[in-house]
């Protein structure tokens, strides 16, 4: 890295670790982490570039605060998971932005998560569908090696119900192309909504995978990118077992 790539390096730290405080400010420490580790190897990057001392000392002290707070975090974590008491809230608002699955689930994907089970009764309609679709395409981007998803929806009785099971057919050979296997159920009765890593987290979205609002134009900011979508109030759950569920 270039002296002139500095500065951009240091408000790009700055931005993530005060991202990292607030999140452990509101006891979101899952994600706290995530963060303050994005931060720590900015700040490490920026001090191998920069020549003056007096400014190598003062990111010095101020890696080893933080460090030493990711490891206090770190170590919270491990006790209540440990003792399956990990539970941690967060409450999507009305009209809130940057909630895409890429943010939302990147704090609970790990290179141990291989296999995911959705149980969602609304996977039936197009928006829904692509809802799905792109929740797939999360999982073959992220830092993870997912082999087999399983879906538990309810099926569509009515006009849509050759629509839903094309789509989903469709999902499920350009994942088999990916070399991702996905195991497709129907539940009559389903009615809860979870998602399960088989490294132990699992999310509950009040409005499952459906909680973006419908874009107020084909060419308005947000139909694209998830992050500037606005979204529906509702809440997430995040649990933490050490009994993962099986095939």
């Amino acid at each position: 890295m270039t002296q002139n790539h500095v500065p951009g390096m240091e408000t790009s730290a700055v931005s993530v670790l005060k991202r990292a405080v607030e999140l452990d400010h509101s006891s979101r420490f899952q994600e706290s982490l995530v963060c303050y580790q994005e931060g720590i190897q900015l700040l490490l990057d920026v001090l191998k570039a920069i020549k003056d001392d007096s400014k190598k000392a003062h990111y010095r002290e101020k890696i080893k605060g933080y460090m030493e707070r990711a490891e206090q975090i770190k170590d919270h974590l491990t006790r209540e998971k440990e003792e399956g008491k990990y539970h941690e809230q967060i409450k999507i608002s009305e009209n809130a932005t940057g909630f895409s699955y890429d943010v939302l689930f990147k704090p609970y994907i790990s290179e141990t998560l291989t296999e995911v089970w959705v149980e969602d009764p609304y996977i039936r309609h197009i928006h829904q569908l692509y809802n799905f679709l792109r929740f797939c395409e999360m999982l073959l981007k992220a830092p993870c090696k997912v082999k087999k998803i399983h879906l538990l929806t309810s099926q569509d009785d009515g006009e849509n119900s050759s629509q839903q099971s094309s789509a989903l057919a469709e999902i499920k050979q350009s994942l088999q192309s990916q070399q991702v296997t996905l195991d497709i159920q129907y539940s009559s009765t389903i009615h809860d909504r979870e998602i399960r890593f088989n490294n132990g987290w699992i999310i509950k979205i009040g409005r499952g995978l459906d909680f973006f609002k419908k874009p107020k134009g084909r060419f308005s900011i947000g139909y694209c990118d998830y992050d500037l979508r606005e979204c529906q109030e509702t809440t997430v759950d995040v649990f933490h077992t050490k009994h993962t569920k099986t095939t």
